[in-house]
């Protein structure tokens, strides 16, 4: 038990149970279905970087259960997460799709692949309405440390999928 679940109590038997070394059908199937993830990666020194991440659903290819193939298509050349991995190869994922409000979570290494990698050279540009700069980069190999599908209540409580609106801040 860690200081936070001495403080405010253990996870559930189901909540700890979901989280596997490996991606179980369901979290695969979702990830197949997503055309989103943000990816949150850590320099060695601590450096933070989150990343978003699209394409048509299926973009990122599950290979199997313990490996996914993430494209990195071209965008604004900061490179911050590329950058993190460099030092510290350990990455988490939260996949979404539109309109539901559970995602899969997977954390793990990567590997940069890149021209000239099989895996890379398979790769085919997979996204809605390319403009004259969309094209493949490189791409990350992720090794699966943990997955496991997240429960909705923080997409619900945000009503991130609400299209109404509602009063909200500078609003009368």
């Amino acid at each position: 038990m860690n200081q936070l679940q001495q403080l405010f109590g253990e996870p559930s038997a189901r909540s700890r149970d979901k989280v596997r070394s490996y991606m179980v059908d369901r979290v695969q199937d979702f990830i197949r279905q997503s055309p989103f993830l943000v990816m949150a990666s850590s320099s060695d020194s601590g450096a933070c970087d989150a990343s978003p991440k699209g394409g048509t659903p299926g973009f990122v290819k599950v290979l199997d259960a313990k490996y996914l193939l993430i494209p990195d298509v071209a965008g604004n050349k900061l490179f911050q997460s590329y950058e993190n991995i460099a030092s510290n190869p350990n990455v988490g994922l939260v996949f979404f799709i539109p309109s539901v409000d559970g995602t899969a979570r997977v954390n793990g290494r990567v590997t940069v692949l890149r021209k000239g990698d099989e895996a890379f050279d398979r790769l085919t540009l997979e996204v809605f309405a390319p403009d004259e700069n969309a094209k493949l980069q490189q791409a990350l190999l992720l090794e699966v440390e943990e997955a496991y599908h997240h429960c909705p209540r923080a997409l619900k409580f945000s009503k991130l999928w609400t299209t109404e609106p509602e009063n909200g801040p500078g609003d009368d």
